[in-house]
């Protein structure tokens, strides 16, 4: 069996993570792991392991017949087996599949605005979804509307996993060592930093040293600049910092104490995965499947998206109470490597994988 991970660019989003997370796992667990980016690459080139078979297509526009093309004949030359296509890569892949039938196709559905699915744009992604072999969905929610709504009768849920990684801290952390919350997040609208910023607002009052530290890439749009000039106006420029896009997460969420998630919408959050992992204290907002990993009080505290009051007030609460806090952590710890472990996820994807070439 030979498996192609598609995705359409490297940059550091929850999908893109978990395509190279995917085709490095199966490094040793099927004959020959490949992944594609499409459109572009980006920061996460450099996590694909040496034998990862690799093909940057450089597609140009949507309907760009002749990456069809090289795509296509790679798959013919490396004898692949199945696409695993990603987010929005369904479309090329399924292009693929219509021009060479016998690829299995498997689409991975990460839609991260599942709170607000029914107004998902699904013309194009229905069309497609007759090409699909199966659906591996993130969530449960998304489980049910890929059930109903696409022409694709089997759906499995199967949350993100993350991989421990060490890596060197090459990004300079400021702040007070002890006194760091991290928010690992693009800088995309849904992520909601305004009312991070408004929230953090209210803890720099009580707590003037401790610092928040956003990780994840500035779109430099619309929502970027609001970002930006929320920070001015409510003069946190010393105490709040923006990173950007880090090679380095692991290293850095070792020199942090309290992670955060402010979403209006997500998936299952990989973040939170990746905070848990890292042994972080963990607040978030309570949409997608974040129960799901923070199952209760015992392990991080999830508040209303959109209400700084109560975001605020739920990390004010982890500052006071340090002991509270190391407990915490250490419970969300132990939760994550038992149930959110690459090898649980794995076993699901290989039985997907070995169903539909049988």
């Amino acid at each position: 069996m030979r498996v192609l991970q598609l995705i359409d660019t490297l940059e550091a989003g929850g999908a893109e993570r978990m395509a190279v997370t995917l085709a490095n796992a199966l490094v040793t667990e099927v004959e020959r792991s490949y992944l594609c980016t499409t459109r572009a690459e980006g920061l996460l080139k450099a996590s694909i392991q040496p034998e990862v078979g690799y093909l940057f297509l450089k597609r140009t526009k949507t309907l760009d017949l002749s990456a069809v093309r090289r795509l296509v004949s790679f798959i013919k030359q490396e004898q692949i087996t199945i696409i695993h296509a990603h987010a929005s890569s369904f479309f090329i892949a399924a292009l693929v599949k219509w021009m060479y039938p016998k690829v299995y196709l498997i689409w991975h559905d990460h839609y991260g605005n599942s709170q607000f699915v029914a107004q998902r744009p699904k013309r194009v992604l229905k069309i497609c979804s007759r090409a699909f072999s199966n659906i591996l969905a993130v969530n449960d929610t998304l489980k049910a509307w890929d059930s109903t709504t696409l022409y694709c009768n089997a759906v499995d849920v199967v949350p993100n996993f993350v991989s421990p990684k060490a890596t060197v801290l090459e990004t300079p952390i400021q702040g007070q060592a002890g006194k760091r919350i991290v928010c690992l997040a693009n800088l995309r609208p849904q992520k909601d930093h305004i009312t991070l910023l408004h929230a953090f607002k209210q803890i720099h009052k009580t707590y003037p040293d401790w610092t928040l530290h956003c990780v994840g890439k500035n779109f430099k749009d619309d929502y970027a600049r609001k970002v930006f000039n929320t920070l001015k106006q409510l003069k946190l420029e010393g105490s709040v910092f923006f990173y950007g896009s880090c090679a380095d997460v692991p290293a850095i969420l070792d020199h942090m104490d309290i992670g955060v998630l402010s979403s209006q919408s997500e998936g299952l959050p990989l973040a939170l995965l990746e905070y848990g992992m890292a042994g972080l204290a963990v607040v978030a907002t309570t949409v997608g499947d974040s129960d799901k990993v923070i199952v209760n009080r015992s392990m991080g505290r999830l508040v209303p998206a959109r209400d700084a009051s109560l975001l605020a007030d739920a990390v004010l609460n982890l500052i006071a109470d340090n002991p509270s806090r190391m407990h915490m952590r250490d419970s969300l710890q132990q939760y994550v490597q038992q149930y959110y472990s690459e090898g649980n996820c794995l076993k699901h994807i290989m039985a997907v994988y070995s169903r539909i070439v049988s």
